[in-house]
């Protein structure tokens, strides 16, 4: 079998690789040439996909920017980006551009999956009749499309492509089995549901859920703040019960390329129907304050020690949007940044794992040179290998906006 897999981000480059370890033939197109560079150069620059695992299957891998190779393929997977307009609005000209160029090659007999998160209904009404128009043929009669939504999560190594259950609807019970049988060459587990709308619908719930417990917790830790509570310890204490609760954390705002986004697709598509998701829409705009709120913890801390922003010296720790990876994709480090930097502070970070932020201008220091002489040291982001509790202690303010430092007890140490 010959896989072909379109855009070679976080999601596509592993399935790519994945199916090359299974054996298969794979036809890997991104139309970003830095990164088919890259890969042809066998230099992964997905934290998840070592080097060496992609060069032990470069062989069985062709990378390019053309689609015209995906014609030689059995499947076709699209894993493209789709995020948000600035207004907040479904931004789907990556998948159209990617629908229309396969659309163009298409042969028959082969499978479309689709696997980027969008709303109900994209599969069906946006991506088939791209491909359809563009290709001749018909469902039923030489082409076979489905959706199964990806379930990455950056960094984990404990759930994995494998061993996470994989979920799919087709657009008949004919492509669903073929998409059945592509993916149980990776995937241990097939969880089939009826429609691709049903599937589309199931990743949303699932960052929905989440979105709207964090909201939860980050509302409860700005009241908590108030009413000079530490949210850790309650937090800490609710999660002993063994029934009925779910820990969820606060912090300085979602990150990634689902949270902060997968439920305004949804919100948008609701409108359609003439309704208003009220309980998503508050969820997400608890979730884009927090980064204002933790502006303010910094500000009102620096205050209490009589040292007003401006000026002040402010390292921040961790600046990807979660610990043990790279990925700052709408991580909430940039806006404190962008915040704190608009207020006058003198910022520097250390981030092993995020050399650059050309956007402001900075680079990541090493960890003794961040720390000396800083006003204030602010954690945004927890990564491995990192003794917090010992910056803590020698710094002279420690702002700590992920909670490692409950339990501790000092003048020096702010907690969100």
């Amino acid at each position: 079998m010959a896989v072909g897999v379109i855009g070679l981000g976080y999601v596509g480059l592993p399935l790519a690789v994945a199916f090359a370890e299974a054996g298969e033939r794979v036809v890997a197109v991104d139309v970003d040439p830095h990164k088919v560079s890259s890969l042809a150069a066998g230099e992964s620059y997905i934290e998840d996909i070592s080097s060496e695992r992609l060069r032990a299957v470069a062989a069985l891998i062709d990378v390019g920017t053309e689609y015209a190779p995906l014609a030689h393929t059995d499947a076709v997977l699209i894993c493209v980006p789709t995020p948000l307009t600035a207004n907040r609005e479904p931004e789907l000209g990556p998948l159209t551009a990617a629908g229309q160029a396969l659309g163009h090659v298409l042969q028959r007999g082969q499978l479309v999956v689709l696997e980027s998160t969008t709303y109900p209904g994209t599969t069906r009404e946006r991506l088939l009749p791209l491909l359809e128009n563009e290709s001749g043929l018909r469902i039923g009669d030489g082409l076979n499309v489905a959706f199964s939504p990806e379930r990455v999560d950056p960094g984990r190594t404990d759930y994995t492509l494998r061993n996470t259950p994989k979920v799919l609807g087709g657009i008949t019970q004919e492509c669903g089995d073929r998409a059945e049988a592509l993916y149980r060459l990776v995937c241990d587990t097939i969880v089939r549901v009826s429609t691709p709308e049903a599937a589309e619908l199931t990743k949303l719930l699932e960052n929905i859920f989440r979105s709207v417990n964090i909201a939860l917790v980050n509302e409860l830790a700005i009241l908590s703040d108030r009413m000079g509570i530490d949210i850790w310890e309650v937090v800490d204490a609710a999660a002993t019960k063994p029934y009925g609760f779910m820990r969820f954390e606060p912090g300085p705002g979602m990150g990634g390329h689902c949270l902060p986004v997968d439920p305004f697709y949804l919100t948008w598509r609701a409108r359609e129907f003439h309704m208003s998701t009220e309980f998503i829409e508050l969820a997400g705009k608890i979730n884009q304050h927090m980064p204002y709120h933790c502006v303010e913890r910094v500000e009102l801390a620096l205050n209490d020690l009589s040292k007003p922003v401006k000026g002040s010296r402010v390292t921040l720790l961790g600046v990807s949007y979660k610990g043990g990876t790279g990925d700052i994709r709408e991580s909430p480090a940039l806006l404190i940044m962008q915040e704190l930097s608009k207020r006058g502070a003198v910022l520097s970070y250390h981030d092993a794992f995020v050399a650059k932020l050309p956007s402001l201008g900075l680079a990541s220091v090493e960890l003794a040179t961040a720390l000396a002489g800083a006003d204030a040291v602010v954690l945004i982001t927890a990564h491995p290998g990192i003794d917090h509790a010992a910056i803590a202690r020698q710094a002279a303010l420690f702002i700590d906006l992920r909670g490692v430092t409950r339990g501790m007890h000092a003048d020096n140490v702010v907690r969100l």
